[in-house]
């Protein structure tokens, strides 16, 4: 259970804490430190003992009381800066003249010292959107002390891209390359969560171009790259389900839906990724190093085809990806790998169990002596519509 929790801001309404005592008591009275102006909201004055007193008190209290897994600490990069959304002259620098909120970065580093230190099993999670370093590094080597932080920029890039008509994707490859520049410079969660799923955003399948079979073909192939992907994951309740509608927190889900072969395949393939995730050692292990992934093949935009390797840097137990974002069906495909014999499909999200059309490549694949892309041995693959593929390398 991950809670989001929110010590970025807090109601100005007369039955919460603003002028908590008739003055503003956990909160600046200027305007320019303690007014968020895009939320209508009070900001916390970090640098009162009281108001880090009663986050920190909030905070251990959540995970003591109610045994929650992580907190999802929501809005860090609106504490971090001074200047969050402020044009010139509507904030005030720090004592060093910079944007830096010194006052909030002290207390972050305290709060996770303290939440580690009571409650070592759980994790602190910043949805963070900028470029501050260290995030999720250790206090003690001048990091905020975060276990994890929210990808924001995976879930804008590839919702993006695959919002669009594949015709068009590959004037966009590099919204799915990108990511390799950073992937390794914190401890990521790759985030489909609530607020992607609200306030008129649509549900994560009706972002999809294209029929509902082709929705769903899409949803499944968003779903198979991010499990591909390093780091952590995260799915919102609904999407396993594909939920055709946007979330309501006053209703349920729709149940119903998993009556429909398609929806139910959509949920079974979840279940099945999150089995695949725990059992083949090359999707955890080694998550946040370099070592983890290799390129295969990250260039061909015009097919809207991406291959890479995910490896367990402890045993080089490697498991080839490849994904088809394209609307077409892609036959003789050659991938060079870094391995000849039998590569075993342990998924194809194009399977009929998950309301695919079936095509694939019949469970194993032969390496064939082909040079390509300077490796020796390659794969000649059929590429389903929409769809993923995940290979076994053969045992070392």
């Amino acid at each position: 259970m991950i809670l989001d929790w929110v010590p970025s801001h807090f109601p100005t309404d007369e039955f919460s804490i603003g002028y908590f005592d008739g003055v503003h008591e956990y909160e600046s009275a200027d305007t320019r430190r303690g007014f968020h102006p895009d939320w209508n909201s009070f900001i916390f004055d970090y640098a009162r003992p009281e108001v880090r007193s009663f986050l920190l008190s909030s905070a251990l209290f959540w995970l003591d009381a109610y045994h929650a897994d992580a907190l999802r600490v929501d809005g860090v990069a609106s504490m971090l800066y001074l200047d969050y959304s402020r044009k010139p002259g509507q904030w005030l620098p720090n004592r060093y003249g910079g944007n830096e909120n010194t006052d909030a970065v002290a207390f972050l580093r305290l709060m996770n010292e303290h939440l580690y230190q009571a409650f070592p099993d759980t994790q602190t999670i910043a949805e963070e959107s900028t470029s501050w370093p260290n995030v999720s590094r250790p206090v003690y080597v001048g990091g905020l002390g975060f276990g994890y932080k929210w990808d924001m920029g995976w879930m804008h890039d590839t919702l993006e891209y695959l919002s669009r008509d594949p015709i068009y994707r590959k004037f966009h490859h590099g919204q799915l390359t990108f990511r390799t520049m950073y992937a390794f410079n914190e401890n990521f969660v790759l985030p489909l969560s609530h607020d992607e799923v609200v306030y008129g955003k649509g549900s994560l399948v009706n972002k999809m171009p294209g029929n509902i079979l082709q929705k769903l073909a899409g949803l499944r192939l968003l779903f198979c790259y991010q499990y591909a992907q390093p780091g952590k994951k995260l799915i919102f309740m609904g999407g396993e389900l594909a939920q055709t509608k946007e979330w309501n927190h006053d209703g349920q889900l729709d149940w119903a839906l998993l009556d429909d072969h398609a929806h139910a395949g959509v949920r079974l393939l979840v279940g099945d990724l999150n089995n695949l995730y725990r059992t083949q050692r090359a999707l955890h292990n080694g998550e946040t190093t370099a070592a983890g992934f290799e390129w295969l093949e990250s260039g061909d935009a015009e097919r809207n085809v991406l291959a890479f390797l995910r490896k367990d840097p402890a045993t080089g137990a490697s498991l080839l990806v490849v994904c088809n974002f394209s609307a077409v069906r892609q036959t003789n495909y050659l991938v060079g790998v870094p391995r000849s014999g039998s590569w075993q499909e342990v998924m194809n999200s194009d399977a009929t169990v998950y309301g695919g059309s079936g095509f694939g490549n019949l469970g194993v694949v032969e390496t064939v002596p082909v040079q390509v892309g300077g490796r020796y041995h390659a794969l000649l693959l059929n590429l389903p519509p929409l769809a993923a593929l995940y290979l076994k390398a053969p045992d070392l």
